[in-house]
C-alpha cells in the first residue's frame, strides 16, 4: 500500500490529509485563531456540583463551562483495559470530592458539541511519540494493535521497570520493535512537562490554561508519520522547516521522507480537494451505482444504505448482499475521513440469510482495522440496523469546515412555496380587517410569487374577492424563502408600485 501524507499551510490554515492508495483516508484542519481545546489543561474552579447528575461546572475560562462526571476517568485509546465508570461513580458522592469555588487541574476530553460546554477529566494524559504518561493513575498499558504476544510482554516489561511510582504508561502503536533507551528518553520529557505544568497549576489562578496541545504540524509527526509513511509532501517552505525540525527530535530516520512540494497545487494531488468537498456531502456514491445516506443529529448520526443504480445480476439476495459490503467498506472509510464519532446506526438493505449478515458485519469490522480511532461494532437489532459506537473527542470535519444554515438552522428543511403563500395569505388578511387602507404591499421571495400566479391561475384568485382588497407583490431575491413583509401602502407610493409590482388578486 502506498501511504502518503500531503500538508497544505497558508496563512489563514493549515491542512493535512493522509492518502493510502491515491486516496484520502483522513483529514485534519487547523484554522488560524480557531481554538482547539482537546489535550488542554487548565486551573478550573468549581462552579455548580449536581449531586443529581454525580457531576459538576467547571470554569475553564471559555464561554461555557466545562462538565465533569463524578466517574470520568478517561482511558487513551490504546489502553489494554477499561475501568468500568459506573462503579466508580457509585463508590464515592460528588459531594465529597468537589465544592463549589474550589481549584482544580482538568484536562479536556472532548470539544464542546452544539449547546453543551467541554468535556473535562481529572486524569491527564500526556502523549508522547513512544508512549502515554498518565500521572494520575499507577497503570502499564500496551497497545491493542501490537497484536505479537511475544512483543507485548516485552514491552510491558521495559514500562514496568522505569515507569515512575504512582504513574501510569501506554505504549503506543509506533513503538514496536523500540529499545528501552527510546521509551527512557520520551518518558524524561514528558516527566519534565508534568513538573512545568504542576508548577503552573500552584502559581496560576483559576480559571487559567495551565498547557495547550501541540500545533497540528507537531501532531502530524507525533501521531502520523509512522514507517508505513513513504512520502510527507508539503507546499509551504517554512512549514517543510517546522516539520524537519519536529522530526530531527522525534523521528529522525524519517525526515528525508519530508519534502517540499511547493510548484504545483498540492491539495489537486488525487483530486483531493474534490474529495474532501465529497466528504461533506449528505450523499455519498459508491464505485457500483450504489450509494449510502449520512444523516448526523447531535445524539447520533444514522447511516442508510441505497441500491442507485447497481442493479446486480440475477440473484437478488447476492445483490443486496453484495451492495451492503461495499457499503460498509465505504462507510469505514467515511467515519474515518469525516471523523465522524459517538453512537452511529446503519439501515443496510434487508437481508434474508444470516450467513449474508454475518458476512457483512465481518467486512465492516476489517475495514474498521484501518482507522486508528477505537470503533465497537454491536451488530444488528431486532429492527435490522446495525448498532457501533466510535470514539468521539474532537470536533468532526463537517464541524471543521461548515457552520449552521442560517435558513433552515440546522433543521435541513424549509417551508415549501406554497406553505408560505398561505402564511402571506393569513396575515394579509389579518393586516387589511385591522386598516382603512385597503391597499397591501407585500414583498416575498420569487417562488413564493410563482405559487401565487400558479394558484392564481387554477383557482381564479388568491385572496378573498369579498375581502375588497388590491395587493401588490414586490418579490426580493434576498429573501429567506419563509420570509416577507405585509403592510399597507401609501397613496404617494402606488405609482411606484405599479412599475415594480405585480398586482395579485
Amino acid at each position: 500500500m502506498n501511504k502518503e501524507i500531503l500538508v497544505d499551510a497558508n496563512g489563514f490554515s493549515t491542512r493535512v490529509a493522509v492518502v493510502e492508495d491515491g486516496a484520502p483516508v483522513e483529514l485534519y484542519v487547523e484554522q488560524e485563531g480557531a481554538q482547539r481545546l482537546v489535550g488542554n489543561i487548565y486551573n478550573g474552579k468549581v462552579q455548580n456540583v449536581l449531586p443529581g447528575m454525580q457531576a459538576a461546572f467547571i470554569d475553564i475560562g471559555l464561554e461555557r463551562n466545562a462538565f465533569l462526571y463524578a466517574g470520568d476517568i478517561v482511558m487513551p485509546d490504546d489502553a489494554d483495559e477499561e475501568i468500568e465508570r459506573e462503579k466508580i461513580r457509585s463508590m464515592r458522592s460528588i459531594r465529597d470530592m468537589l465544592k463549589p469555588g474550589q481549584t482544580i487541574m482538568v484536562q479536556v476530553a472532548k470539544d464542546p458539541v452544539g449547546t453543551k460546554g467541554a468535556r473535562v477529566t481529572t486524569h491527564i494524559t500526556l502523549a508522547g511519540r513512544s508512549l502515554v504518561l498518565m500521572p494520575t493513575m499507577d497503570y502499564v498499558g500496551v497497545s491493542r494493535r501490537i497484536d505479537k504476544e511475544e512483543e507485548r510482554t516485552r514491552l510491558r516489561r521495559i514500562l514496568t521497570d522505569i515507569k515512575p511510582d504512582n504513574m501510569g504508561v501506554i505504549v503506543r502503536t509506533a513503538s514496536a520493535g523500540k529499545s528501552r533507551e527510546a521509551f527512557v528518553e520520551d518518558l524524561e520529557s514528558l516527566k519534565l512537562l508534568y513538573e512545568d505544568i504542576q508548577k503552573r497549576a500552584r502559581k496560576q489562578k483559576a480559571p487559567s490554561l495551565l498547557h495547550a496541545e501541540q500545533s497540528l504540524l507537531f501532531r502530524t509527526v507525533r501521531d502520523l508519520l509512522m514507517r508505513d509513511v513513504d512520502r510527507v509532501f508539503v507546499n509551504d517552505a517554512g512549514a517543510l522547516e517546522r516539520l524537519r525540525e519536529i522530526a530531527d527530535v522525534m523521528a529522525p530516520k524519517l525526515k528525508p521522507r519530508i519534502l517540499l512540494k511547493q510548484s504545483e497545487a498540492l491539495f489537486d494531488r488525487y483530486d483531493t480537494e474534490g474529495k474532501i468537498d465529497k466528504a461533506l456531502a449528505r450523499k455519498v456514491w459508491i464505485k457500483n451505482g450504489s450509494y449510502i445516506i449520512i444523516d448526523r443529529t447531535e445524539a447520533l448520526t444514522c447511516i442508510d444504505v441505497n441500491t442507485g443504480k447497481f442493479v446486480g445480476k440475477d440473484n437478488l439476495e447476492k445483490t443486496i448482499t453484495a451492495t451492503n459490503c461495499e457499503a460498509a467498506r465505504e462507510i469505514a472509510r467515511q467515519l474515518r475521513l469525516r471523523d465522524i464519532g459517538g453512537i452511529i446506526i446503519i439501515d443496510f438493505i434487508d437481508m434474508e440469510r444470516e450467513s449474508n449478515r454475518s458476512m457483512v458485519l465481518n467486512t465492516l469490522k476489517t475495514a474498521l482495522k484501518d482507522d486508528h480511532t477505537r470503533s465497537h461494532v454491536f451488530g444488528f437489532t431486532h429492527l435490522g440496523l446495525v448498532e457501533m459506537t466510535r470514539k468521539k473527542t474532537g470536533r468532526s470535519l463537517g464541524d471543521t469546515l461548515q457552520t449552521l444554515c442560517p435558513y433552515c438552522a440546522g433543521d435541513a428543511h424549509v417551508l415549501s412555496p406554497e406553505s408560505v403563500m398561505a402564511k402571506v395569505r393569513k396575515q394579509t388578511l389579518q393586516v387589511l380587517k385591522g386598516s382603512e387602507n385597503k391597499r397591501m404591499l407585500i414583498e416575498v421571495h420569487p417562488d413564493v410569487l410563482r405559487a401565487m400566479e400558479q394558484a392564481e391561475k387554477e383557482h381564479g384568485s388568491v385572496f378573498p374577492p369579498e375581502a375588497g382588497g388590491t395587493y401588490y407583490v414586490r418579490t426580493n431575491d434576498a429573501l429567506h424563502i419563509e420570509k416577507y413583509s405585509v403592510r399597507p401602502l401609501a397613496e404617494r407610493r402606488v405609482a411606484e408600485a405599479k412599475k415594480d409590482c405585480k398586482i395579485v388578486h
